[in-house]
């Protein structure tokens, strides 16, 4: 739809006389609210109202005034253009695109989300391909700019999306809800960011060996540096010391095993250290078996006394923890749901605990919708802990009288029955009692409720069925409240949530068939609280009748509570105060982002610019300023009461103590590196060699990552359990397994830093492997 005249705004008739000479008076004041001077000021054109305010490279209170007062028309004073804020973008359709058209501006209308990709572009940080959240933000911005145009070309989000789903290739008709999923899940694995743990000091890495290192000079340490690379001795005598050091590797690892084997076959070998072993015989040379684990007081013989040296410090790590990320993404939209599942017949209880980020609700029939309401099944559920109380508010009288209708008009359903129908028990016949490792059929009782809330809840209606080579569509239309969803009937009793009621922000509609349709969205607009229908490019508004007639497909409801509107005022009239502070506090711009749009926005963090000991991380130092808002103490006292968290900070400095670990981190991955790149080129030259180890490649691709920088965290202890197979008794190498041949020097640099599998290692004798070929 083209940019409307102005003539066609229906705001200007709210407009009051003002002249040209009035404005040119007022572009020489101030922002009223942080009394921040020109050229970027804006006044309200409100019959009545005299404000002016700063504009979007401030504070922009001029926005935050027109969502405070609904008044929509503003004039910027430099250049004397004019702004209504109720004046909303669409998406242009680049070829059966609705469905991600209608599911961008739903998304869009999120505030939580929305203001952080607006608010918060610092941490919008990815070196993962094809980086779709600077797309997302790049769209954000332009739907939401005050210099937007009519409609915007999604091309570079569309192109992102393709290459992660070859589902959206093409232009043939897609869901909006699996584009949804695509686009959240690939948005937190670009900004994801691991759960800060507390500080161990035993976990840091140590390349030195004793605290006579941190005595020496600079100099001595560059020297050591470049000792440890490759030795700069003649070439010739450097040859000879290696050969001698590989002979003392080998032969520090065959001592504990002196049996002969005289066969000439090539026999993949899995030892007691989880290595894969390929040996190749030939009668009367070396005597080689596997041996077992090597001696553990023996340290790794390395190429140099500065290997060594070094090498003694990298002692194993343990298993690699599963780390715990987050992301905007997981902060707005996941709760966690508990399952519990009864066995009737001895009456044990399984209970399960799994993060949603939407939930897929069943559209129930009139016969499930009977069994919902009826008096035996509440009680039943009630019984069983589930949700029998969704319908103690609305009345036995109502319900008859809907029942009824739905014998001529077809069944009345509710957001409501949809969401009971999703959490009420399901009984288990015969079912597989694998859950308590009986392996018996067993009758039982599954239910389940939400533990914790997430700050945005969304819902998908199951409304297409796929069945063989038939889909249809479920047309009933499925009544949903525009304010006030009460989702408390749904919540375990040990749940924390204080907050249960939503009111709607976004739904997306579908019209047609399962096979071909069209897709549209509506929106709430936050400014001004109105409710626009988004039809590719054409945006148009809409009555709340409108939208609650609408064949609802996915729901987005956002927590609704009138204490954070409060808390918000109560800020912002401590910002204006003025007050003068003797120290001003730093907070963390994304929490800060969640003060202005969560209903229940959490503790202070301001994890994302401070490390473990209470710095400022080396690589974030560049951009702090990005990340970080400045408080006057009167304001950080007041949030710090209210919300606790922290820390409190009020000088920022570049830690030294991670300085440290990142300069101990980097030498540690270029010794692993260096070494193994000449052990490896070593093994290359050998014309026969006589033994072979395989290792995972799933594992060695996690080491390659930690040593060429990609990933923090050095690998877990070599792992082949996905290389191997047992049989009757004996681990053998899976047929075409993912694995890669090194030489047996390398398998013990590596075993001596990182360990072996306890699942391989846990046999002291030597297992013979099929034969294969190399």
């Amino acid at each position: 739809m083209p940019r409307a005249s102005s003539s066609d705004c229906p705001h200007l008739d709210s407009v009051g006389e003002i002249t040209k000479e009035e404005l040119i008076q007022k572009s020489h004041g101030k922002c009223q609210d942080c009394e921040v001077g020109g050229p970027n000021l804006w006044a309200c054109l409100e019959n009545g109202c005299s404000y002016v305010g700063c504009g979007e490279s401030h504070t922009d209170h001029s926005t935050v005034h027109s969502q405070d007062t609904k008044h929509n028309l503003t004039v910027n004073l430099t250049t004397l253009r004019v702004w209504c804020y109720a004046w909303l973008t669409g998406l242009k359709n680049i070829g059966n695109t609705c469905y991600m058209n209608a599911a961008l501006q739903a998304l869009s209308n999120c505030p939580p989300l929305t203001q952080y990709f607006l608010e918060c572009g610092a941490l919008v940080r990815t070196d993962k391909k094809p980086a779709l959240c600077k797309s997302y933000q790049k769209l954000v911005a332009d739907l939401w700019h005050k210099n937007r145009p009519s409609y915007v070309v999604p091309t570079t989000l569309f192109q992102g999306i393709k290459a992660i789903n070859p589902m959206f290739r093409g232009y043939s008709q897609q869901d909006s809800q699996e584009f949804l999923r695509c686009l959240m899940d690939q948005l937190h694995e670009e900004l994801k960011e691991p759960l800060p743990e507390p500080f161990d000091r035993s976990s840091t890495i140590s390349v030195d060996s004793g605290p006579e290192e941190d005595s020496r000079s600079q100099s001595d340490e560059t020297a050591e540096n470049a000792e440890m690379l490759i030795p700069e001795q003649e070439e010739i005598q450097a040859n000879r010391e290696w050969q001698k050091e590989k002979n003392m590797i080998n032969d520090l690892y065959r001592d504990a095993d002196k049996d002969v084997d005289t066969t000439n076959e090539t026999t993949p070998i899995i030892s007691s250290q989880g290595a894969l072993k390929v040996q190749s015989r030939i009668s009367g040379e070396h005597n080689m078996l596997m041996s077992s684990s090597p001696p553990k007081s023996s340290g790794w013989p390395s190429l140099n006394p500065a290997h060594k040296k070094a090498m003694a410090t990298f002692s194993p790590p343990k298993n690699k923890r599963q780390k715990k990320y987050r992301s905007v993404i997981s902060d707005v939209f996941d709760g966690t749901i508990v399952s519990s599942v009864q066995c009737l017949t001895c009456d044990r209880v399984s209970v399960t605990l799994e993060n949603f980020q939407d939930i897929s609700l069943p559209i129930p029939g009139k016969e499930d919708l009977a069994k919902l309401h009826s008096s035996s099944h509440q009680t039943a559920l009630v019984k069983a802990g589930s949700c029998g109380e969704a319908y103690a508010a609305q009345g036995w009288i109502a319900f008859v009288m809907e029942y009824i209708k739905s014998w001529f008009w077809g069944p009345v359903v509710t957001l409501q029955d949809c969401l009971a129908a999703f959490f009420a028990r399901d009984e288990l016949k015969g079912a597989t009692d694998s859950i308590f490792f009986l392996f018996r059929l067993r009758n039982g009782v599954k239910f389940c409720k939400m533990q914790s809330l997430p700050e945005i809840l969304c819902i998908h209606l199951k409304r297409f069925r796929h069945e063989l080579m038939f889909s249809t569509k479920i047309g009933t239309h499925v009544s949903f409240p525009l304010e006030g969803l009460d989702v408390q009937p749904f919540l375990a009793k040990d749940s924390s949530a204080q907050t249960t009621n939503y009111d709607l922000l976004s739904v997306i509609c579908h019209h047609g068939t399962a096979s071909s349709g069209h897709y549209i969205a509506y929106c709430r607009n936050d400014a001004n609280n109105l409710w626009y229908e988004f039809d590719d490019q054409s945006v148009t508004e809409v009555t709340e009748s409108c939208v609650q007639n609408a064949e609802a497909y996915v729901l987005f409801y956002k927590k609704s509570t009138e204490d954070a509107v409060k808390e918000r005022r109560r800020v912002a009239g401590l910002f204006n105060m003025m007050e003068p502070s003797l120290l001003q506090f730093y907070v963390s711009r994304q929490w800060l982002n969640k003060f202005k749009t969560f209903a229940e926005p959490g503790p202070i963090s301001n994890d994302d610019f401070l490390c473990s000991h209470g710095g400022v991380p080396p690589n974030k130092a560049s951009y702090i300023d990005d990340l970080v808002v400045m408080l006057p103490q009167n304001v950080w006292d007041h949030i710090y009461s209210r919300y606790g968290g922290g820390p409190a900070v009020n000088h920022l400095y570049v830690c030294h103590t991670c300085q440290i670990e990142i300069e101990k981190l980097e030498k540690r991955r270029k010794t692993e590196l260096d070494m193994f790149v000449r052990l490896n080129k070593a093994f290359q030259e050998e014309e026969s060699p006589v033994v072979i180890y395989c290792i995972s490649m799933h594992w060695f691709r996690e080491w390659e990552g930690f040593v060429k920088a990609k990933d923090n965290d050095p690998p877990g202890p070599i792992d082949n359990s996905k290389i191997t197979v047992n049989k009757n008794g004996h681990l053998t190498l899976k047929q075409g397994a993912d694995s890669g041949q090194i030489s047996e020097e390398t398998w013990n640099f590596l075993h001596s830093i990182y360990g072996g599998d306890s699942e391989t290692s846990q046999s002291e004798e030597k297992i013979e492997m099929e034969t294969r070929s190399l």
